[in-house]
């Protein structure tokens, strides 16, 4: 999956503006994740995941920040996140599944925060970059 020239300048268009709520956005997404998909809880049964905890805060950040990460090297996504992927398939053994779950909340909350900006087009966009960075973090699986 390749993202085009008009899907890497929307990427960093709206990055711009999800970057200014980097950690309420996270934590949102993983508020999504655990009401959405409970399944999802059992990789943090040492996590306050009470919304607006202090602890579902910091990982929100720490996801949104991988995700910046990836943004910042859209041109080489598996270089920047290879060590997270590791982390997550051999250390952490997350399901792969559950990346799908955390790309469709992150989605969600993004069409929440910016309702104007999450055009068809940008949705798009943001959809194949996920699953852009899905691909990468699930390569250590296989």
């Amino acid at each position: 999956m390749s993202l085009t020239k008009t899907d890497k300048a929307i990427i960093l268009t709206i990055w711009n503006k999800i970057a200014t709520q980097a950690d309420s956005v996270g934590t949102e997404a993983l508020e999504r994740l655990f009401a959405s998909f409970p399944q999802t809880k059992t990789y943090f049964p040492h996590f306050d995941l009470h919304p607006g905890s202090a602890q579902l805060k910091a990982h929100g950040a720490k996801v949104v920040s991988a995700i910046g990460d990836a943004v910042k090297h859209i041109d080489n996504v598996g270089s920047a996140l290879s060590k997270l992927s590791e982390l997550h398939a051999y250390i952490l053994r997350v399901d792969p599944v559950n990346f799908k779950f955390l790309n469709h909340c992150m989605l969600v909350t993004l069409a929440v925060h910016f309702p104007n900006d999450l055009t068809a087009e940008t949705h798009a966009a943001w959809d194949k970059f996920l699953a852009l960075v899905t691909a990468v973090l699930t390569e250590k699986y296989r």
